[in-house]
């Protein structure tokens, strides 16, 4: 299991990104946005799992990275990947940090955003 605080311990290291609760009837959400363009590499919620189609009512934190479309099919196969949530299901992703163990999956969708949206 991955938590929010590993994703934001690891965005601050390695991109110096401070977490933007801008939200306000959602306090908890975190948007991850560059510095120098402004643009989101990534959303943190938590949410119901309902939102990415389990019936549960649940509260989870899931985590929205852009990736390449040739892979959103393939993602989407994985345990832990659905449609992103909030964002262009084309080219995003939400991932159950819940149903991620390996925190390096999780660097790599991450940095692979970050790219995407220098």
């Amino acid at each position: 299991m991955t938590t929010r605080e590993e994703v934001l311990s690891y965005v601050e290291n390695n991109y110096q990104t401070k977490p933007e609760m801008t939200f306000k009837k959602f306090p908890t959400y975190c948007i991850l946005r560059h510095k120098d363009n402004n643009k989101w590499y990534g959303l943190i919620m938590n949410v119901s799992k309902r939102k990415i189609g389990i019936a549960s009512d649940e509260l989870i934190d899931i985590l929205d990275v852009k990736v390449e479309t040739e892979l959103i099919g393939a993602l989407l196969q994985k345990e832990g990947y659905h449609p992103g949530y909030h964002m262009n299901k084309e080219r995003w992703v939400s991932i159950d940090l819940n149903s991620i163990s390996e925190f390096t999956e999780i660097k790599e969708m991450i940095d692979n955003s970050f790219k995407m949206t220098s």
